[in-house]
């Protein structure tokens, strides 16, 4: 059974293993695929918090009987809009099937058909049903309930719970150690390998389908080491979320639905964009909608086989409970922020730009996702991203490892950022990401977000998290998958919109006063 070491001495006996920060899929993955003594941080207790049992659609594979790896690859690159790395698209697909074996292996109770089959959900932009589900909805619940047993299994695994990291420390350019706060107060756990399993940072903006508490904690610690974050621009917007009328977070409403034959209509039950286009493309539609003043419903009431809460019980459940029964009546829904592309930039073993510092899942970037996230593809990166720190870092202490160079820091020039407008002082942090770092963007609502969270952002991570994004989406003149400029609508060739990676400094560097920021056309 995993221990929870509670004093300095039990932690002083924790000194030099390989750290995970974060309990969702990713950071359990890790720990498992490990086989070897590690310390795994977490904030609540295992199989519980985060993301990862928010999570409803599943992992997508290429199992069916019709699919392909290869098949699989073209969907991603396609939603990817040209930024995606395809030799890590190629590695992540290829790696599909197997990771759901070893999710099997696990005890994770996937769904199966009427013949004995795994069943296949179909999601938004794939060309084949190709998502392993569990409990209809509830796969990420039932995914981290069963990795989380495993680990619970391992007395190798010395699990940290309720414990938060607050700080890297670095020596000598490298990982040296990780300070962490327990019931007993701060203290430092030196480590030479530290994997950032946090999640993304959805909790930046007001109405997200994430916890509130999710900002970006993991990143910012990164950011302030000295790694390099990348694509921090791309933040996409799931279309279909619950609009329950109130603030703050929003029941999501699995783009499994809507593989399952829901339709978009408006008030008067006329639809208005095709259900099953890449999410950005309907998530603007839907946008553009409720801003000409029309209201939007998700009708499920004519599912392909079965009802509604026979196929999504957890959803309709959420639906009950705000009022609302899909089974016969459409469901308002709106968009929400969901899901973060960019991350801690990593190469293909999951290393970032500071030795000894890893990431994975939603926390790393690792070229997989590009401008757009194809669904369900989060849980598959999550899973894998797992298995390849393991083995990097089990190649690190064998001394088989090998450097890697740094990634190239955006070149960004000094931007003269505004006094905030009193409208825009006026809003909170959430509000002003939604409303300027949000769907539709323009160089003026950016450099709003920086002129009122630049200045907190040395002392408050979540300022840093909306500055990083804030500075990104300027510095990309172009329409691209989830970033969407309305002053550059166009989308460049691909030779003229690299990915960006930028560091603290370079973000610093770009905020500067020193000189008039010049915004090409």
């Amino acid at each position: 059974m995993a221990r929870s070491p509670t004093s300095a001495d039990d932690l002083a006996s924790l000194a030099g293993l390989p750290v995970i920060v974060g309990a969702g899929i990713a950071g359990l993955s890790t720990a498992l695929h490990l086989n070897a003594p590690c310390v795994l941080v977490s904030n609540a207790p295992l199989g519980t918090g985060g993301s990862s049992p928010l999570a409803q659609g599943g992992l997508s594979a290429a199992i069916g009987p019709a699919d392909s790896p290869a098949e699989h690859a073209r969907d991603t690159l396609q939603a990817g809009v040209g930024l995606c790395d395809e030799r890590v698209v190629q590695a992540m697909t290829e790696a599909g099937p197997q990771t759901v074996a070893q999710l099997l292996a696990w005890g994770v109770p996937l769904a199966h058909d009427g013949n004995g089959q795994l069943a296949l959900h179909l999601e938004a932009a794939h060309s084949q049903p190709r998502v392993v589900f569990a409990g209809g909805d509830a796969s990420g619940r039932l995914m981290t309930e069963a990795l989380a047993q495993q680990v619970q299994a391992r007395p190798d695994i010395h699990v940290l719970t309720p414990a938060c990291a607050r700080r890297i420390v670095v020596r000598g350019g490298q990982v040296r150690g990780v300070e962490l706060e327990l019931a007993g107060g701060t203290q430092l756990l030196p480590t030479t390998q530290l994997v950032i399993a946090t999640g993304g940072l959805g909790g930046l903006y007001e109405g997200a389908t994430v916890p509130a508490a999710q900002k970006g904690g993991g990143l910012a610690m990164a950011a302030r080491a000295g790694a390099a974050l990348a694509d921090m621009e791309f933040t996409q917007f799931h279309p279909t979320a619950l609009d329950t009328g109130q603030p703050g977070q929003r029941p999501l409403i699995s783009e499994a639905v809507r593989g399952a034959g829901a339709l978009l209509v408006d008030e008067t039950g006329a639809r208005f964009t095709e259900e099953l286009a890449p999410r950005d493309v309907v998530t603007r539609a839907l946008a553009a909608h409720l801003a000409a003043g029309h209201q939007v419903f998700l009708d499920g009431r004519n599912l392909r086989g079965g009802r509604f809460s026979e196929l999504f019980p957890g959803i309709h459940a959420t639906c009950l409970q705000h009022g609302w029964d899909a089974d016969r009546q459409p469901i308002p829904v709106r968009p929400a922020m969901h899901y973060h592309m960019g991350g801690i930039g990593v190469d293909r073993q999951c290393r970032s730009t500071l030795p000894g510092l890893y990431a994975v899942g939603e926390a790393a970037c690792t070229g997989l996702h590009g401008a757009n996230r194809l669904a369900s593809n989060s849980l598959l990166e999550a899973c894998v991203t797992g298995r390849w720190a393991a083995e990097a870092i089990l190649q690190s202490r064998a001394g088989q490892d090998s450097p890697w160079p740094a990634s190239p820091v955006a070149q960004v020039e000094p931007q003269e950022i505004p006094t905030p407008t009193p409208d825009t002082a006026a809003l909170t942090a959430g509000e002003l990401m939604w409303r300027h770092a949000g769907i539709n963007r323009t160089r003026a609502g950016l450099q709003a977000v920086l002129a009122t969270l630049g200045p907190r952002a040395a002392h408050d991570d979540a300022a840093l998290m909306g500055s990083f994004v804030a500075a990104a989406a300027l510095m990309r003149r172009e329409s691209r998958g989830a970033h969407a400029r309305l002053d550059h609508p166009r989308t460049l060739p691909a030779a003229q919109a690299p990915r960006r990676s930028l560091t603290l400094a370079g973000l610093e560097a770009f905020i500067s006063r020193s000189s008039p920021f010049k915004d090409s056309a």
